[in-house]
């Protein structure tokens, strides 16, 4: 997001995303197989930020699934092995709020974390879910973490009829260090559609899990719902990347961790 100010995105910028999300002009596809298409875009050569996006085709998963699944904080703590942390801050509109996400990052890099502002729309039968970073002064950066920036980065879910859907994963993320290039390989090859076919999973057991869990609680769709306290804009600001330490971690080299299995 531009800009000096935060602001909520408004309907252009939804539309905007949605462009992007659908556009493969400048962009380098890196990988197809299985359902699943990832491209990327390399922005400044040498520099850390870059930007990858990633579609799946998920077959008996409908729109509504995915859109609820993505939202659940609850259930994303169960099948997202890659998250430490996860909490929301409180909410700004009906549909935006501000949260924490904290993340392993692939051995022996630092882990990394981000507070975002989160917006979300349906559009017809089609649902987007974006965020940018910001700055809350009561959640500083942790000594043990990495703060990264999300300089633009969510989904857009198309239905593909009652019973499929088009999952398209965008991101804009600046890491806030020197990344050595099997990271980045990594990501297009092997972490970004590893992730996408693990939200495809979670979709197939999200309705025997909900119904355990809160079946009719879902404040993303009914804002009255909600427990978070509002938050004014005013409490934040733009997160700059070049206000957080760099971190050169270009020369570590991949160790052999056991990866999770699919």
């Amino acid at each position: 997001m531009s800009g000096q100010t935060v602001t909520i995105p408004d309907d252009r910028a939804f539309a905007s995303f949605k462009a992007e999300c659908l556009c493969e002009e400048g962009w380098t596809m890196t990988y197809t197989k299985g359902g699943i298409t990832v491209w990327t875009q390399v922005l400044e050569e040498g520099k850390s930020v870059h930007k990858i996006k990633c579609r799946m085709v998920c077959k008996d998963v409908p729109a509504e699934t995915m859109y609820d699944v993505l939202h659940d904080i609850e259930y994303r703590r169960k099948w997202d092995s890659n998250v430490i942390e996860t909490f929301d801050i409180g909410k700004l509109t009906v549909n935006a709020d501000v949260g924490y996400y904290s993340w392993k990052c692939p051995k022996p890099l630092r882990n990394r974390d981000v507070i975002t502002l989160r917006s979300w729309l349906p559009i017809g039968k089609d649902y987007i879910i974006m965020n940018y970073s910001v700055k809350h002064a009561k959640y500083p950066p942790k000594k043990d973490m990495v703060r990264a920036v999300s300089l633009q980065t969510g989904y857009m879910i198309q239905s593909q009829g009652p019973t499929n859907c088009t999952l398209t994963y965008m991101a804009q993320v600046d890491p806030r260090g020197s990344l050595p290039k099997w990271v980045v390989n990594k990501s297009s090859h092997f972490l970004a559609p590893r992730a996408m076919k693990k939200i495809s999973k979670a979709c197939l057991k999200y309705a025997e899990w909900k119904q355990r869990h809160g079946p009719n609680f879902k404040p993303w769709l009914y804002p009255e719902q909600t427990t978070l306290a509002t938050i004014p804009l005013s409490e934040l600001s733009i997160q700059r990347a070049e206000s957080l330490e760099n971190f050169d971690e270009s020369s570590l080299a991949e160790t052999n961790e056991r990866e999770d299995s699919d």
